[in-house]
């Protein structure tokens, strides 16, 4: 078990959802607290709301890439690469959990059964994603302890 899978454990435990635990897992490593990212990040759980969604970790995910590389000023522009961060992400968990669950929603994921995450297959997907969002970042360029406000100078 890594420290990342403690981690996840210990934040899902404290009642956070898949998509929170990827901005916090992030923040983390940025060493900040961001308690309104968190909060606003809570409408993306359990498939955005209603299970019928898209699973909390791809959006979450999608989320904290923008941390690192998305507009978040009048006068910042997102990277140029953004959107291959984004896709490669996507194209990534929609192959790998496609394969396994049959799509990428909430109830796919979860056979229909959306009263709450399973550690059996959220919490390992959750530790999957993360560490796949990690090397995509080193991949293109970012370090992963550095946030766009440290790295831009703002």
């Amino acid at each position: 078990m890594t420290d990342t899978d403690i981690r996840i454990m210990q934040l899902n435990g404290a009642g956070y959802c898949c998509a929170q635990i990827m901005i916090i897992l992030c923040l983390d490593n940025l060493q900040q607290e961001n308690p309104a990212l968190v909060r606003a990040a809570q409408g993306l759980c359990m498939g955005m709301g209603d299970c019928a969604g898209t699973c909390g970790i791809l959006s979450g995910g999608l989320c904290a890439l923008g941390l690192y590389a998305g507009k978040g000023t009048e006068v910042e522009a997102a990277e140029d690469n953004y959107p291959l961060l984004v896709e490669t992400f996507r194209e990534w968990f929609k192959e790998r959990v496609s394969t396994e669950f049959g799509g990428i929603k909430c109830s796919d994921i979860l056979d229909g059964e959306c009263g709450a995450p399973r550690a059996d297959r959220c919490g390992v997907l959750l530790g999957e994603a993360y560490a796949q969002l990690v090397n995509i970042l080193l991949e293109n360029g970012f370090d992963p302890a550095v946030g766009r406000d440290d790295s831009d100078g703002y």
